[in-house]
């Protein structure tokens, strides 16, 4: 039998962990992902993970946190228009990852974090004379209307494409009532 050379082991870092449990979560939904199937995933043992995770629900929060960084905020020249981008662009990203909307509905984005992501929204809200704690209740209340909306449409499935021009009516038409609600 031959002797087996020692080789360096596979070097992770925390976004590719990321991104193989975004594609697990994906292809096979939120139950199939574990510890031992992402290290499958990875060609890696489970336990080489935790060098960068202390849990699953470490890699689950890192999930949510990297996948609301995948929202795309346009600037726009007043809040309405930008409120409007990020809803659309927020929704996006969920249709885009069906299986895992039910975990953003979850687990909330670290604190921290989504205050930087939203950062650009709220410098229109505050270019239009909105205090910041008005602005945040604004868009958090958006963001939990685009959520629901979307865990609606695909039930923690991929969503039915002929369902798709009804959802995206109604979705247009509560986001609209929402943002007029607001600026009056």
């Amino acid at each position: 039998m031959p002797e087996r050379r020692p080789g360096r082991p596979r070097q992770l870092h925390p976004e590719d962990i990321l991104a193989a449990a975004v594609s697990v979560i994906d292809a096979e939904g939120l139950d199939a992902l574990t510890m031992r199937r992402l290290g499958a995933a990875l060609g890696v043992t489970a336990m080489s993970l935790y060098r960068h995770f202390d849990s699953r629900d470490a890699v689950l929060a890192g999930v949510v946190d990297a996948l609301a960084g995948t929202v795309e905020l346009v600037p726009h020249p007043g809040w309405p228009e930008a409120l409007r981008g990020f809803a659309e662009g927020y929704r996006a990203m969920l249709l885009r990852h069906p299986r895992a909307v039910a975990l953003l509905a979850t687990h909330p984005v670290d604190a921290e974090r989504g205050r930087a992501l939203i950062a650009p929204l709220l410098t229109a809200f505050a270019a239009d004379g909105i205090d910041d704690e008005r602005a945040v209740t604004i868009v958090q209340s958006v963001a939990v209307f685009t959520l629901g909306h979307a865990l609606a449409q695909v039930g923690g499935e991929p969503p039915d494409p002929s369902t798709g021009p009804y959802y995206d009516a109604w979705f247009d038409a509560g986001l609209t009532a929402l943002v007029r609600g607001f600026s009056s």
